[in-house]
């Protein structure tokens, strides 16, 4: 059976309400998170534009423009990463058919670390653009810092949901979460290894940290799942 939903809207537990078991507590169907996700992304990615500046300098403007040219990066960067954050966070609950609370505050501290990351990445263009070599360092291991606990909150929303299968639509299976786990910790430990490596190569690391949302965005419907293997020997 297929993992990815078909398109169809999901199809919530037989009855929602009190439940028990070792991770019981009150369902409730998915909707209000999403849109209240929604409208969180919204606003960060758009707040991003505050961080341009118009040049208010008499005869210099296009200077002053063509200078800033590390926050056009860090502006570019970030929207990119919101909307990938967005993709992802929307093929998230295409699986998911109830909520509970515990994948209500997980999902909090996603939205929490996703609201900060904008941070981190101005002050990536601003060292960029006017720090020394030094400086260039720190923002590059505080970037890589509050991407690591950023795609830890993933892990941590992935685990949940690997071990809840209750919450899942009809047409997925929390083995698919468990799989994810591991796409999780390739954004963890490289966002790690990224700030390691930036007091020495501070290229390299900028290169991986670039390098990941374009991982997260190429793989938001999953990792490929491996064919099962033929019964016959």
């Amino acid at each position: 059976m297929s993992e990815v939903p078909s398109g169809a809207p999901a199809n919530p537990p037989a009855s929602l309400g009190p439940v028990g078991g070792a991770r019981g507590g009150v369902l409730a169907e998915s909707g209000r998170v999403e849109a209240f996700s929604d409208g969180v992304l919204a606003i960060v990615i758009t707040l991003l534009v505050l961080d341009l500046r118009a040049p208010d300098t008499r005869d210099a403007m296009l200077d002053q423009l063509l200078h800033q040219w590390p926050a056009y990066v860090a502006y570019l960067a970030s929207s990119a990463y919101v909307g990938v954050i967005w993709v992802n966070h929307h093929q998230l609950f295409m699986r998911i058919a109830a909520v509970d609370t515990g994948l209500l505050w997980r999902n909090l501290v996603l939205l929490l670390a996703t609201s900060v990351l904008p941070f981190p990445t101005a002050v990536l263009g601003s060292a960029f653009q006017h720090g020394s070599h030094r400086d260039q360092t720190v923002a590059l291991v505080f970037y890589a810092l509050v991407s690591a606990a950023m795609a830890a909150t993933w892990l941590a929303l992935f685990h949940y949901l690997a071990a809840s299968e209750r919450l899942l639509t009809g047409n997925t299976s929390s083995s698919f979460f468990a799989q994810e786990r591991r796409r999780a910790l390739i954004g963890v430990t490289a966002y790690l290894i990224a700030g390691l490596v930036a007091p020495w190569e501070p290229v390299l690391g900028l290169i991986v940290a670039a390098a990941l949302p374009v991982f997260y965005g190429a793989t938001s419907d999953g990792l490929p799942r491996p064919r099962a293997r033929s019964a016959r020997l």
